[in-house]
């Protein structure tokens, strides 16, 4: 990145402590599969830096120190309170999302990729996929010859096809279209992963058997707990951001790397 190109990233501060734009451009190296890599380093170093003056002000870091992850999973035990998960919470799940708990489940499937490239402009990307989706929902039998000319993927050159899929064997975004539902043929949305869009093409299931609950409890235990304690995490950075000075970045419900 050039300098003049450093010179036009927005700063921020918190509470007066500024993040600089040199800052941001090192922090969005992170960052090149989101949308904005500037905009989501902007917003992970507002976090950083919102809780680092929570723990220097509780007294768990001193006033120089950069917050580590021991500072932050000791801030969070101090000031989060994150429910449990009941045997009620986790038997509602497990009833609630039965195509979740099944094993030995196949799913023969095949795909088109638009990739996007770090950087890339996402709009025309999603456009030529949206055009290409309709068309193919009208015409479904060119499927393979359009995912030959089309796709970004070395699957290209077999039509498209990935052969046989079991749950792990893709990304979870790809995974929760082709094995959360019942449908065949051609699924009607796009499918977005880190690898872009896709149009998805879903030739077979075979059902496999369901998990008992006594086997899926603690993995099902696991997951709700984790996911409420990132939304007690989201709801507290979001009230010490309610409470602070905060210039040149929005944090609100706040989400990011400290966040997971």
């Amino acid at each position: 990145m050039s300098d003049a190109a450093i010179e036009a990233i927005a700063p921020a501060s918190v509470n007066g402590v500024a993040i600089g734009a040199e800052a941001i451009r090192e922090e969005s190296l992170l960052y090149q599969d989101e949308p904005d890599a500037i905009d989501s380093a902007r917003r992970a170093l507002a976090i950083r830096e919102l809780l680092r003056q929570r723990a220097v002000a509780l007294g768990i870091v001193g006033a120089e120190a950069e917050l580590d992850d021991a500072a932050v999973d000791a801030l969070i035990a101090r000031e989060v309170s994150v429910p449990v998960p009941t045997e009620a919470d986790c038997q509602r799940y497990y009833d609630g999302h039965p195509a979740q708990f099944r094993r030995n489940e196949i799913v023969y499937a095949g795909h088109i990729l638009f990739a996007v490239t770090g950087g890339g402009a996402l709009a025309p990307v999603r456009h030529q996929a949206e055009q290409t989706l309709r068309r193919l929902l009208a015409e479904p039998e060119a499927f393979e010859t359009t995912a030959r000319e089309m796709s970004n993927c070395p699957s290209a050159g077999v039509g498209g096809s990935l052969g046989q899929l079991l749950r792990g064997d893709s990304v979870p975004e790809f995974e929760q279209a082709i094995f959360d539902g019942e449908a065949l043929g051609v699924l009607p949305g796009l499918v977005r992963t880190r690898f872009g869009f896709h149009i998805v093409r879903v030739e077979r299931r075979v059902p496999g058997e369901t998990v008992p609950f006594d086997e899926a409890r603690a993995e099902i235990a696991r997951f709700l707990g984790e996911r409420v304690r990132h939304k007690a995490i989201q709801q507290y950075i979001a009230i010490l951001a309610a409470q602070a000075s905060i210039v040149g970045v929005q944090l609100g419900e706040a989400d990011g790397p400290l966040v997971q």
